[in-house]
């Protein structure tokens, strides 16, 4: 399992209200969420994402609330992983019970820039910075998370 993308940057404490602005949580169509993700710290976002892309941020990624509508929010919008140094506890719960992959690792989070081509290789924690050259190891999945992300989410992954 393996991703590549272009890094959209961003900071500490990106909390679930700007990844996916509550005037839009009165909806659970996951295209309609990510038309508007990231929109209220980034205007931009939702124009330049491609699939497949990776957001890397700083510390406490998706702290705030505990909404799902977030990590749907990210993952309809074409994001293959989300690296950050560290991630708000229920953001990270969440993102693996609907199948988005994230990695805890500070060093890529310092690292990588906004713009860069990042490869990811789950199997090992590996994350390759393309443009720079530079890699960096996170903790790679166990097998039972690797899982329910290939099934896209818990409950598929519980299907037998």
């Amino acid at each position: 399992m393996n991703a590549q993308g272009i890094v959209h940057k961003y900071g500490d404490n990106v909390d679930t209200d700007v990844i996916i602005p509550a005037r839009y949580l009165n909806t659970a169509d996951h295209k309609e969420l990510a038309s508007h993700c990231m929109e209220d710290i980034d205007k931009e976002f939702v124009k330049k994402v491609n699939q497949g892309d990776i957001i890397v941020a700083r510390n406490n990624f998706g702290c705030g609330s505990s909404r799902e509508h977030a990590p749907i929010a990210i993952k309809a919008s074409g994001v293959s992983c989300v690296i950050a140094a560290t991630f708000a506890r229920i953001f990270y719960r969440n993102a693996i019970n609907i199948g988005l992959a994230i990695l805890e690792c500070p060093e890529a989070s310092e690292k990588i820039e906004a713009g860069d081509e990042v490869k990811i290789d789950f199997d090992t924690g590996v994350i390759t910075n393309v443009t720079k050259g530079e890699s960096y190891q996170a903790q790679p999945f166990p097998d039972f998370i690797k899982d329910i992300i290939a099934k896209n989410g818990l409950l598929n992954s519980m299907k037998v």
